[in-house]
C-alpha cells in the first residue's frame, strides 16, 4: 500500500450528552471503545477509536457530550469537546431525531461558529432514525441545515447500524491523502489500563443510582503481566463522600464484588485472555479539585477554571 493510495485523518464526533456519539463510535470500529450507558455525561475522555474503510484510516474522536457546564469538571468536559473539534480534520455532529431542535442543539450550532475554524468541513448525522417519521426527519434536516452549511446530512441509527456503512465510506473519501496513524490492527489509542478503567467505571455507572457517578472516577494503579500469559489489574474507585463508598461497596461487599465480575469479565474478552481485577474503594473529598485526576481522564485542570 503506497502513501499516495491511501488517506487518514481525525473525525471528531459532537452532540448533546446520549445523542448516540458513543454508539456510533463503537459501530464504525467494530469494537466497543467508549463506555455507553443511558446516562448522561458519561464520555469523559477525547477518546479515539480507528475504522478502516477502503485504503482509508479513519481516527474518530468520542468526545464528551456538549452540555450547560456547572461544576469544574463539566467545563474541562466541553472544553475538551470543542478542542478535540477544533483539531479534526471533519466534525461530525449528532442530533437525535425525536428531540429535533433543543435549546441544547441550537447552544451547539452557535458553538460550531465560534469554535471551528472558517472552511472547517462539518458534517451532519440525525440519529436515532427509527423513533420518527419520515416527513419529520426531512422537516428536521431542512430546519438544521438552514442554521449550518453541512457538508451533507446522513440519517442514521447507531444502535441498529442503518446508515453506518454509507456515513464511513463519505468520510473515508473526505478524508486528506497520507499515511495511516495507526498499525491497521489497532482499534484505539487509550493505553489499555485507561480503557480498563473506563470498562469499570461503565458497570459503575450502569449499576448505581443518578448522582454518584458523577461523583466518582476510576484509575487503574498496577498492570502486572504475569508468566502464564494473564494480567493483574489493580483499580482504585475514588469517590466524594464516606457515604459513597459504602453505596459502592454494597452490604458485606456484594455490589462492588458483582461490579468487578463484570468488568472482569469485559475486560478479559477485550484482551483475549484471562484477567484478574481487583478493586479498592478509597474517599478523596477534594478529587474534583485534584490537577493529578484530571490529567488521568486526558482532560486539562486549567480548562475548568
Amino acid at each position: 500500500m503506497t502513501e499516495s493510495a491511501t488517506r487518514c485523518g481525525f473525525v471528531a464526533v459532537i452532540g448533546e450528552p446520549n445523542a448516540g456519539k458513543s454508539t456510533l463510535v463503537n459501530a464504525m470500529t467494530g469494537t466497543k471503545i467508549s463506555i455507553v450507558t443511558h446516562k448522561v455525561q458519561t464520555t469523559r475522555t477525547r477518546i479515539r477509536g480507528i475504522a478502516i474503510e477502503g485504503d482509508a484510516q479513519i481516527v474518530f474522536v468520542d468526545t464528551p457530550g456538549l452540555f450547560q457546564p456547572r461544576r469544574r469538571l463539566d467545563r474541562a468536559m466541553v472544553a475538551a469537546a470543542w478542542a478535540g473539534a477544533a483539531d479534526a480534520d471533519i466534525v461530525l455532529v449528532m442530533v437525535e431525531a425525536h428531540r429535533g431542535l433543543t435549546p441544547g442543539v441550537e447552544a451547539m450550532l452557535q458553538g460550531l461558529a465560534d469554535h471551528l475554524p472558517e472552511g472547517k468541513p462539518v458534517v451532519l448525522a440525525i440519529n436515532k432514525i427509527d423513533r420518527v417519521r419520515r416527513d419529520r426527519l426531512l422537516s428536521l434536516a431542512a430546519e438544521l441545515n438552514e442554521r449550518h452549511a453541512f457538508q451533507e446530512t446522513f440519517m442514521i441509527s447507531a444502535q441498529k447500524g442503518d446508515g453506518i456503512i454509507d456515513l464511513r465510506r463519505w468520510l473515508a473519501d473526505a478524508l486528506p491523502e497520507g499515511p495511516w496513524h495507526y498499525p491497521e490492527d489497532q482499534v484505539a489509542d487509550l493505553p489499555l489500563r485507561q480503557i480498563a478503567a473506563e470498562i469499570t467505571r461503565e458497570k459503575l455507572t450502569l449499576r448505581l443510582h443518578q448522582e454518584l457517578p458523577y461523583q466518582m472516577t476510576v484509575e487503574t494503579e498496577n498492570w502486572d503481566e504475569r508468566k502464564d500469559g494473564s494480567v493483574r489489574i489493580d483499580q482504585v474507585i475514588y469517590v466524594a463522600r464516606d457515604g459513597h463508598k459504602g453505596i459502592v461497596l454494597g452490604k458485606g461487599g456484594e455490589t462492588v464484588r458483582q461490579i468487578g465480575s463484570e468488568a472482569r469479565a469485559e475486560i478479559g474478552e477485550l484482551l483475549g485472555r484471562k484477567a484478574h481485577l481487583f478493586l479498592t474503594v478509597k474517599v478523596r473529598p477534594g478529587w474534583l479539585e485534584e490537577p493529578d485526576r484530571y490529567r488521568e481522564m486526558g482532560l486539562d485542570f486549567s480548562d475548568g477554571g
